[in-house]
């Protein structure tokens, strides 16, 4: 997992996948976390994002860095727990000029029964599963 956390972080940006009824949704990401042995993203309750999750919590990630690229296959789920919120705002303070940890509108998902497939034209795949 440390592996995918750095990746993600290295790359700064990545794309998230969510399903919106039979229609895919991608849209860039920045938020990567670890908080209590778990990797987390963050968003807001009232985007279309957090409603797609809600509904269908599978999920897919693609990042690209140095000519290597990184999916993740995972599923979604919401802690409410206000602690990770809070680590999750402290790791990227330029959010709370948007979010606080109890506004009722933050929101963190960690990534349960991922694989995450490492990959690029010179090497073979190289697979972590969390």
């Amino acid at each position: 997992m440390e592996s995918v956390y750095k990746f993600l972080k290295d790359a700064g940006t990545y794309y998230l996948a969510t399903v919106d009824g039979d229609q895919p949704r991608v849209r860039p990401f920045g938020t990567i976390n670890l908080f209590d042995g778990k990797l987390y993203i963050q968003t807001g309750k009232v985007k279309e994002v957090s409603k797609q999750i809600h509904a269908n919590p599978k999920a897919e990630i693609c990042a690209f860095l140095n000519g290597d690229w990184l999916r993740i296959q995972c599923e979604l789920v919401e802690d409410d727990n206000l602690a990770a919120r809070e680590d999750m705002l402290n790791n990227y303070p330029e959010l709370k000029a948007m979010y606080k940890a109890d506004d009722g509108n933050t929101e963190v998902f960690y990534l349960k029964n991922a694989k995450a497939t490492f990959s690029s034209f010179t090497k073979a795949p190289e697979v972590v599963e969390f």
